[in-house]
């Protein structure tokens, strides 16, 4: 039977617990974060834009002051990641996690764009990442960006692609400019998840990339 965690065995807890790397496959995280990013989807698309403003605020501050707390205590930081050990990475021990970067991404794309272009960049996070990653590890062959691969990328583009097609048609926009827009749209989700921003966390940068270039694609079509 395992043990409650003990004062000050941080570093032995990581070992033991043997947290996942970026390099594994790790379904559960990717579980956690199509179905988290589909909540707050859904919770930005049935309620008010003041009240979804509202609880993602809260979420973001929630998530940030935790991460900070962890951080500054190690009973804490225990605690919490002894618990959140299926959906934790071994980085994310002594760092803040990827939850808080996610949190941030997705306050500043409600707080700055347009609900239809906010809609869609929702999407191309639950799903881009997390199959881009999952192809990329088990098929990956041919690194195209750092560990990034080409396989990977042409995940992300085909589900970013086939999400941009499904969503204009279902909001019925007109057919032929939602096909060429799904296609740029996919390359925008897919160039989103494969090219890093000034080495911050994809979770942070995938929602605010998405959104700004789905925004000059939307304006240039006459879509906003």
């Amino acid at each position: 039977m395992q043990g409650t965690p003990k004062e000050g065995s941080v570093s032995k807890i990581v070992l033991q617990e043997d947290f996942k790397k970026r390099s594994d496959l790790h379904v559960a995280r990717k579980i956690w974060h199509i179905t988290g990013v589909l909540a707050l989807f859904l919770g930005y698309y049935v309620l008010p834009l003041w009240l979804s403003k509202v609880l993602i605020l809260v979420l973001f501050l929630l998530f940030a002051g935790t991460d900070i707390l962890r951080l500054r205590n190690k009973n804490f930081n225990l605690l919490v990641t002894h618990y959140l050990r299926p959906i934790m990475r071994q980085s994310e021990i002594g760092n803040l996690a990827g939850t808080t970067y996610l949190a941030a991404g997705v306050t500043i794309l409600i707080f700055l764009f347009d609900p239809i272009i906010v809609q869609l960049s929702l999407i191309f996070l639950a799903f881009a990442d997390p199959i881009a990653s999952y192809f990329g590890i088990r098929f990956g062959r041919e690194k195209i960006w750092g560990e990034k691969t080409l396989q990977g990328f042409l995940a992300a583009f085909v589900v970013c692609s086939i999400c941009s097609f499904l969503f204009l048609y279902l909001h019925e926009y007109n057919l032929w400019r939602a096909v060429v827009v799904s296609f740029i749209g996919g390359l925008i989700g897919s160039l989103a998840e494969l090219i890093p921003i000034a080495k911050l966390d994809d979770n942070l940068t995938i929602p605010v990339a998405s959104g700004l270039g789905l925004s000059l694609i939307f304006y240039i079509f006459g879509f906003l």
